[in-house]
């Protein structure tokens, strides 16, 4: 009996294995995708992985299904390691049953989510779906909805990241959208409520699957997902980056990496980074690259709301979250995008203990109806409530302009920022030298001889009492004006000093940010 229950194992081991068979595998290789476990292969340290409920099958015996048995189910459960730190995981199986949702599917997920929770360790999810399983009705949508419920209990417990490596339609898209980041490979994986020919029925719309919801749109446009990818190695392989600069969980401190980037590395070349004129763009990530440790800037939603910079770094082997202005993309101004953007990262920073470090190079809010119409206010508060919200360590440099409510919101001391400097060249003021002065002194202007000589005279005196650091260093709004090649050094030097921060909010069950 033994010997025969042995080989059983074996058996139904070896079918788990195989999935949904030798043809099957080949037209995923054709379509340019790897199987579920050859992904796992890629993700995890090599033997590594300790699968659960390999033989679990699925129970429904509609349809023809009782005929068709495969062990697993159509998704991969178990944990394993990544650069020696343990992770959750799930990698659904397009070679069976398309990778549909079934009932016992949902429960192998829901079973891999309580042990991450229990275990205090992130949640990986690869996914390759055609939905829910038709044949099982209600029971497969309940099963996306157990699965829903934990994402949102896991949600600032442990971290949580969705690949989507093939389809991911209907409700299967409500999983990865409540986890914390969502990767995309190009021309493979897409994301929808509802597909091309629904669109076209109900709305007449002709539209592609891509455009729809591929990588792309939902990198550049929808802002669903955070990261795009080539193919599925170099995404499994982007998911590695991005869990060494996680904690574990809410309770532990992220990883930090020993680094030959000596600490008090001042680079001169940050004195020529602004440009003399005011209104002349230049690139943020120039500035970043120079600070940071070495080869350690990964950027976060590089392909949407550009006007703003997110990224994980390191300043001296620590990790840290970045947000920073771009004046190369619309000068630097806050819009509904980059608000929204920077606001989810901010919380994500504070929810695992990432001290914020933030570079403020930003002449205000967007102007125009269709920001104020689709609600500018309520999305910039979102960056405001977030920032205010974070009580994990921050610090922030102002490298040239910081104006009216965008300087409140950006990290300011106002809201609890701990550290704040600025260069020489930063300018902190209501507004622009010329914005100013056209109110300020408009009927002075109106009633000179020579008002464009009077409205430069005016604009020259602004400018040299508003367009500097010192008014708000007098105030101590500003702790201290430093000179551009002492940035990283500061930086580090502060994060030491704050690294046994503490900071509470009041005792609420959670607040109402204005989303």
């Amino acid at each position: 009996m033994k010997e025969r229950n042995r080989a059983e194992a074996r058996t139904r081991l070896e079918r788990a294995r195989l999935g949904g068979g030798e043809e099957r595998i080949e037209r995923q290789h054709s379509q340019g995708k790897l199987t579920a476990r050859e992904r796992l292969s890629v993700l995890l340290d090599e033997g590594s992985f300790h699968e659960m409920d390999a033989l679990v099958e699925h129970r429904c015996r509609d349809f023809g299904m009782e005929d068709r048995h495969v062990p697993g189910d159509g998704v991969i459960t178990g944990w394993g390691e990544v650069n020696g730190r343990r992770i959750f995981v799930f990698s659904q199986d397009f070679t069976v049953e398309g990778g549909s949702l079934s009932a016992t599917n949902a429960a192998k997920v829901c079973k891999v989510m309580d042990m991450a929770l229990k275990a205090g360790a992130p949640v990986v999810g690869l996914n390759d779906s055609g939905g829910a399983r038709i044949q099982e009705g209600v029971a497969s949508l309940g099963g996306y909805a157990d699965i829903f419920l934990r994402n949102t209990l896991a949600s600032g417990v442990v971290p949580q990241i969705s690949a989507i490596l093939g389809p991911c339609a209907g409700g299967a898209v409500y999983s990865p959208a409540i986890t914390d980041f969502v990767f995309m490979v190009e021309g493979t994986s897409y994301m929808f409520v509802t597909g091309p020919s629904v669109v076209k029925t109900v709305t007449h719309e002709e539209v592609t699957q891509e455009d729809l919801g591929g990588a792309l749109t939902h990198n550049s446009k929808s802002g669903v997902a955070h990261f795009m990818c080539k193919n599925d190695r170099t995404c499994l392989e982007e998911i590695r980056t991005l869990l060494s600069y996680l904690p574990a969980n809410n309770l532990e401190t992220p990883p930090y990496v020993p680094t030959d980037d000596p600490v008090d590395r001042a680079d001169a070349e940050l004195r020529a980074v602004i440009p003399d004129e005011r209104e002349k763009p230049y690139d943020m990530r120039e500035v970043l690259r120079r600070v940071v440790d070495q080869d350690s800037l990964f950027e976060v939603a590089a392909h949407g709301a550009m006007n703003i910079i997110t990224a994980f770094a390191r300043l001296g082997g620590q990790p840290v979250g970045i947000v920073a202005n771009q004046p190369a993309v619309l000068a630097g101004c806050l819009d509904i995008a980059a608000s929204t953007k920077a606001a989810r990262f901010v919380r994500f920073l504070d929810c695992f203990n990432l001290p914020i470090v933030t570079f403020v190079d930003v002449p205000g809010f967007l102007p125009g109806t269709d920001q104020e119409w689709n609600g500018i206010i309520r999305h910039g508060a979102k960056l405001l409530y977030a920032y205010c919200e974070a009580t994990v360590p921050k610090l922030t440099v102002i490298t040239r302009k910081a104006y009216g409510g965008a300087y409140d919101v950006m990290s300011s001391k106002h809201i609890r920022s701990d550290l704040n400097f600025a260069w020489p060249s930063a300018e902190i003021a209501v507004m622009g030298a010329k914005g100013a002065v056209e109110i300020i002194f408009r009927r002075e202007i109106a009633a000179s001889e020579d008002p464009v000589a009077c409205a430069a005279t005016r604009t020259e005196e602004y400018e040299e009492l508003f367009a500097n650091p010192f008014i708000a260093a007098e105030r101590g709004y500003v702790d201290a004006v430093i000179e551009e090649p002492e940035t990283r050094a500061r930086l580090i030097e502060g994060l030491r000093l704050l690294a046994g921060k503490r900071d509470h909010n009041p005792a609420k069950k959670h607040g109402n940010i204005p989303l």
